[in-house]
């Protein structure tokens, strides 16, 4: 890790349009924590981490995301609502308008890297407005040393403008926030938005579509980690699945929380050099390492702190958003480089709100593929203004609106790879039990911690058909034993003590299930259709 303090060169912004800037130049992140207090816009919390607004976003706004159709993208995006087109003379004017007014100001600059594995490296230049924003980049993304950055030489450049805000009838977005990628010019161009999960997302999606099209690499919006004989644990999930929590685990060594690409060479390496966590309700008696990794370094988003500075993890008034950034060195136990061998397990994690799915199940290669492009998981009451009642919501690739080629391309890939490395594959319900949300509970973490520790351990061993019950509805195996978890719980229906109100809810996920899937259908292979549920409602 380089030493901030010893840069004392800058940099020219006028190639970008940028004039008579004051470049602020690969401040430390001790400088720019400093330098954000100065200017009023974040304090210091009672553990030395920074507390910061994000403003009026404090979450992604998928629906301003676009990517600049040109002669790379054309043919190659799937277009539609999750990757919105738009026009590159458009993107030409607005990005001279945000250059202009980014000119005279201070302005935060730094060089990084994305993808941990030397063979996939992404030199990457931030241009912030914001040093906090600036800040974020030192911890998510990957810091060269030294002597790297005497001849460093950027291949994609983020422009992040938050103070700036578009008008949608002249440049073309929808409202004045927008986050848009432009491949032939190798720019993410953020604006009208403070919320720092713009930034690496916009890179994050530009990978996803790099390394499967020139690289023959899958990538993952999975975390990773590595246990002490080398096997390698990858765990998929949406926000609030557990991705973080479960995969940030003291007897393995975390290779990332987030994203990672999958070689050719059967190794995995992720692409950040940081954490993204949330921390709604965080404690350190159910996550101990990252409540620790809270400290100077780390930026806390939209988070309310009492009058001692102390945070109030479970005070959701600004958002149920809350998060904090820091660099993966804050966590003890660590992977270096963060790279790791041929996967042995893969989880899918799933919050089913509901309450029907098994707490863990086994995967066909068929049925992985399915849930794959599926990405389930459901939103319960009071997370979005009109959500009522559990509501299933599908992200395919548990991560749709950063894949901008069709979901079946990842799929595919990633059955390839389950076949060719003899990969097993596990559905984790960490969500509901005993009834839907309202009426069961949510399930314990240490009866899931349990489950995955037992697969990772070998104690649920391989697929074998007498340890297993298929499941009459979802048609995937789930153990009837494991240890360190009741019998009762691995049995969802009992959990219920109501079978016709269980079958009833189950058969409506299903339901759910293949109305969703209908998009795929004429995409998808006859053997990943196979692995969806197969019984229907009466």
């Amino acid at each position: 890790m380089t030493n901030d303090n010893q840069i004392t060169n800058t940099i020219s912004l006028e190639k970008y349009g940028i004039k008579n800037a004051k470049v602020n130049y690969q401040l430390s992140p001790e400088r720019l924590h400093d330098i954000t207090i100065e200017k009023g816009q974040g304090v210091e919390a009672s553990s030395g981490a920074l507390a910061v607004n994000t403003g009026e976003f404090t979450g992604r706004s998928p629906k301003d995301r676009f990517i600049v159709e040109d002669a790379i993208t054309k043919d190659k995006v799937w277009w539609g609502n999750i990757n919105i087109p738009f026009n590159a003379a458009k993107f030409d004017a607005l990005y001279d308008k945000v250059a202009n007014y980014l000119s005279n100001k201070e302005i935060f600059v730094r060089d990084c890297y994305a993808c941990a594995d030397a063979d996939y490296k992404l030199n990457i230049r931030v241009v912030n407005e914001y040093p906090w924003s600036n800040q974020f980049a030192y911890n998510m993304f990957l810091r060269p040393t030294a002597d790297e950055l005497k001849n460093f030489e950027p291949e994609w450049t983020v422009i992040n403008a938050p103070g700036f805000k578009a008008n949608p009838e002249v440049d073309g977005t929808r409202q004045h926030n927008f986050a848009i990628l432009n491949f032939t010019k190798k720019i993410a161009l953020i604006g009208g938005t403070g919320y720092t999960g713009e930034i690496k997302k916009g890179i994050f999606s530009a990978l996803n579509f790099i390394l499967p099209v020139y690289k023959n690499t899958l990538p993952m919006h999975c975390s990773a980690n590595v246990g002490k004989e080398g096997d390698t644990a990858i765990f998929f999930g949406l926000s609030g699945t557990g991705k973080t929590t479960l995969s940030t685990d003291p007897s393995r060594s975390l290779i990332g929380d987030d994203e990672h690409g999958w070689t050719a060479e059967n190794t995995v390496f992720n692409f950040e050099g940081g954490c993204y966590a949330k921390v709604i309700n965080l404690s350190r008696d159910n996550e101990p390492e990252i409540y620790d990794a809270i400290k100077k370094g780390a930026i806390l988003e939209n988070v309310v702190l009492d009058e001692k500075g102390h945070v109030k993890f479970e005070d959701t008034s600004i958002t149920q958003n809350t998060r904090v950034s820091y660099p993966i060195n804050h966590i003890e136990n660590i992977q270096i480089p963060s790279i790791g061998k041929k996967p042995k397990n893969i989880f899918f994690l799933t919050a089913d709100a509901f309450g029907v799915l098994p707490p863990i199940s086994k995967l066909t290669p068929s049925q992985a593929a399915y849930h794959f492009i599926s990405g389930y998981t459901a939103k319960v009451a009071g997370t979005e203004a009109g959500v009522l009642e559990p509501t299933p919501n599908f992200s395919a690739c548990f991560g749709a609106p950063f894949m901008p080629l069709h979901p079946t391309k990842y799929a595919e890939m990633l059955s390839k790879k389950m076949k060719d490395s003899g990969v097993n594959v596990w559905l984790v319900n960490t969500g509901w039990t005993g009834g839907p949300y309202g009426v069961g509970t949510r399930m314990k973490l240490k009866y899931t911690r349990a489950m995955i520790n037992a697969v990772l351990n070998g104690d649920l061993g391989l697929y074998n058909y007498d340890d297993y019950h298929i499941h009459s509805v979802f048609g995937v195996a789930q153990p009837r034993e494991c240890p360190g978890v009741p019998t009762s719980v691995l049995s969802p229906r009992s959990t219920w003590n109501d079978d016709e109100a269980y079958y009833t809810t189950a058969f409506k996920l299903t339901n759910a299930f293949r109305e969703n899937f209908k998009k795929f259908e004429s995409y998808a292979s006859e053997e990943i259709r196979r692995g969806g549920p197969q019984r229907y409602a009466f």
